[in-house]
């Protein structure tokens, strides 16, 4: 029990450090959002959709068009969602 703690936290601590830093898709979100309230007094969802849409066309890390993906997959689940109620 204690080896596979010390893992643990060596395998937590080394992705803490390891100088790439994981953006959730909440952050890139907001991060568009924030992006967008510089220019416009009301982001709507279609907005964000865009922005995001935007991002991952241009990006080449595919990691980074993975959190797009999921991102802009959490936006569109959460405005058909509110559509439906």
């Amino acid at each position: 029990m204690q080896t596979t703690i010390n893992t643990e936290s060596q395998i937590s601590e080394y992705f803490m450090n390891s100088g790439t830093p994981v953006t959730s898709e909440k952050e890139v979100i907001a991060a568009v959002h924030a992006e967008l309230a510089q220019y416009k007094t009301h982001v709507s969802d279609k907005d964000i959709v865009l922005g995001l849409i935007h991002r991952l066309e241009s990006e080449r890390d595919v990691v980074k068009q993975d959190i797009y993906r999921q991102a802009l997959e959490h936006v569109l689940q959460s405005a058909a969602s509110t559509s439906n109620s």
